[in-house]
C-alpha cells in the first residue's frame, strides 16, 4: 500500500478506537472525565491524515483513481462514527447531533459514494471539488464543537450560558446539512450525466 493510502486507511483505524473511547464512560460509568481526553487526540490525528495523504499523494506522485474513491470513503466513515456519537452523551436526554441531520448527511453521503462508484464503472474518477471540501472543513468545526461540549460535560464544567452553546451546535450542523446538499448538487451538475450512461 502507497504511503498515501496508509495515511487515508488510519481514518478508518481511528473510527471504531474513537468510538469506544467515547462510548466506554456511557456503557459502564468508568472513565467519564479522561477517555475523551485521550479520544480527542486520536482524533485529531485521524483528522489531520486528510491532509498528510493529499500531501504525499502529490509529493510522491501517487494520486490514483483508488486514492480519490478511498480518500471519501475514509471521510465518510470518521465523520459519520463522529456525529453517532454526538447523539449520545454520557448525560441522558442530550444530544448534540439531532437525528435528522444525521439521517438528512448520511442519506447524502451514501448516495455521493454511490455516484462515484458507477462514475469509477464507467471510468472517471470523481476527485473531491471546493464545495465538497468546504462541507468537510465544516463537519470537522461541527464535530469537535460538539466534542468540546461533551468533555465540558463530563469535567463537570456548565457555564450559564450553557443553553447558548448548545444552540450554537444545532446551527453548525444545520450549516452541515445545508453545505452537504449544495456540494451534492454540485457534483450532480458537473458528474450526473454519467448516470444516463446506465
Amino acid at each position: 500500500m502507497k504511503l498515501s493510502n496508509k495515511f487515508t486507511f488510519t481514518r478508518i483505524i481511528f473510527a471504531p478506537i474513537f468510538f469506544l473511547l467515547y462510548f466506554i464512560p456511557i456503557w459502564t460509568g468508568c472513565g467519564t472525565k479522561f477517555s475523551l481526553l485521550i479520544a480527542i487526540p486520536c482524533l485529531v490525528f485521524a483528522e489531520f491524515t486528510d491532509y498528510l495523504d493529499g500531501h504525499y499523494a502529490r509529493k510522491h506522485n501517487e494520486v490514483s483513481d483508488f486514492g480519490k474513491l478511498f480518500d471519501p470513503f475514509a471521510d465518510v466513515v470518521l465523520h459519520l462514527t463522529a456525529f453517532v456519537c454526538l447523539m449520545h452523551s454520557v448525560k441522558s436526554g442530550i444530544s448534540y447531533m439531532p437525528v435528522l441531520f444525521f439521517v438528512l448527511i448520511m442519506l447524502r453521503e451514501f448516495s455521493q459514494n454511490f455516484l462515484r462508484m458507477v462514475a469509477a464503472k464507467q471510468g472517471t474518477a470523481i476527485a473531491a471539488r471546493k464545495g465538497g471540501k468546504l462541507k468537510t472543513v465544516v463537519y470537522i468545526i461541527a464535530e469537535f464543537y460538539g466534542i468540546l461540549l461533551e468533555l465540558m460535560l463530563r469535567m463537570d464544567i456548565v457555564p450559564q450560558f450553557w443553553g447558548g452553546l448548545k444552540i450554537g451546535v444545532y446551527v453548525l450542523f444545520g450549516i452541515c446539512v445545508i453545505l452537504s446538499y449544495a456540494s451534492f448538487i454540485d457534483y450532480l451538475i458537473h458528474f450526473g450525466k454519467i448516470l444516463k450512461d446506465i
